[in-house]
């Protein structure tokens, strides 16, 4: 049976979100209470089939989710993302015949948590090479030691995926495996305190000797770029749930921002805001802003759905989706910051609050450097040695 969006997230529980967003972010505390109430939603389980105690939605569904979410804690859709990246990995590769993560869809339905252990300080080459040191074990286990920052749902995890560099033989491969919250060998630190997604409890994750069993080592690959399925699933699910949370964001921003002008009046004039010229523009700006961002992420998304092959344009459609989505938010909060006046500079402001959450965008992959890069290289070639 379908589950409907309108059920999945029903307004009252995106109320609740909302009124529990302010707190976290005063609090900077992590959104134990929005974590529950969405595993008893079956929010985390969205990408299992429903022979297997899933939902059985496609990314598409996922991302239309996830954008709703957005709309009332943007902090919490983007810590979850870290899950939903995941299991839409497990479930993009086995709609494309590899099972080799079918047990991280199997473990979500059991109610683990899935997070990401991947991003590093100063690795610009994201996930085709890594500072980590991967040292393989007897039987084929593997230990990671290394920095992992931006490591969402820190307090909460149970499952964490890792990646390092294995320099032992003739050729260095790139190791992904699944380290548990009991394996031994890693601390989590305290130090997330940021201007905003705060609620995230995106901390670092120290790795020393943390040892993966040989049956959660998933894959080894060569160091650099490759076509492996994996680096597309992580890609395509990365880049359009994040589009999707910003997305949401950005559409939250400008509802608050219409709301707020027909509230306001002109002492000159007498009449609400929402009759002044220069703001009717800036809310239109705002507007057609978003209305290019709705299609598009259902597309790109949708296409993922139907394995449409878009060859060497995949990769551009993907980072320039996140790109757009992160820029425009951005656009349409500051926007909104402006026809809204002062009160929207206080703390606690729920559009204050956006402001700050929306910067977050710059700083994930792939940032806009890298995105303008990938796309000159698939219109133009690459640049010449």
């Amino acid at each position: 049976m379908s589950v409907e969006l309108s059920e999945l997230l029903p307004d009252e529980l995106l109320e609740r979100f909302r009124a529990r967003a302010k707190g976290y972010d005063e609090r900077n505390e992590f959104f134990f209470e929005d974590l529950e109430e969405l595993k008893a939603q079956g929010y985390l389980r969205m990408f299992a089939s429903t022979d297997d105690g899933g939902l059985g939605f496609g990314l598409a569904q996922v991302a239309a989710a996830q954008r709703r979410l957005a709309t009332a804690a943007p902090a919490t859709a983007l810590a979850i993302n870290m899950h939903l990246v995941w299991t839409g990995v497990a479930h993009l590769l086995g709609q494309r015949g590899d099972d080799s993560l079918r047990f991280v869809l199997t473990e979500a339905v059991a109610g683990e948590v899935f997070a990401f252990g991947n991003s590093e300080a100063g690795n610009d080459s994201v996930l085709f090479d890594s500072n980590t040191v991967a040292e393989p074990l007897d039987g084929g286990s593997y230990s990671f030691t290394g920095t992992k920052i931006f490591t969402s749902l820190s307090p909460a995890w149970t499952r964490l995926g890792v990646f390092g560099k294995d320099s032992s033989g003739q050729d260095p491969l790139l190791v992904h495996a699944f380290i548990t919250r009991e394996t031994p060998g890693y601390a989590i630190k305290d130090d997330w305190n940021t201007l905003g997604m705060r609620a995230s409890q995106s901390n670092t994750t120290v790795l020393d000797g943390a040892i993966a069993p040989a049956d959660r080592v998933f894959r080894k690959l060569p160091v650099g770029p490759n076509a492996d399925p994996l680096i597309f699933a992580i890609f395509a699910c990365f880049e359009s749930l994040l589009a999707a949370v910003y997305t949401g964001l950005g559409e939250r921003a400008l509802q608050i921002g219409v709301a707020t002008v027909h509230k306001r009046t002109s002492k000159k004039t007498g009449k609400s805001y929402a009759q002044d010229p220069d703001i009717r523009w800036r809310i239109a700006d705002a507007a057609m802003a978003m209305d290019g961002l709705y299609p598009q992420l259902e597309s790109v998304a949708g296409d993922i759905d139907e394995l449409v092959d878009h060859g060497g344009q995949w990769f551009p459609k993907l980072v320039g989706l996140k790109v757009r989505a992160t820029e425009t938010a951005r656009t349409v909060v500051d926007l909104m910051i402006r026809v809204s006046g002062g009160g929207s500079y206080f703390a606690g402001n729920e559009l204050g609050r956006l402001y700050r959450d929306v910067l977050a965008g710059m700083f994930h992959p792939s940032d806009d450097e890298s995105a303008h890069s990938t796309v000159a290289s698939a219109w133009l070639g690459p640049l010449e040695p």
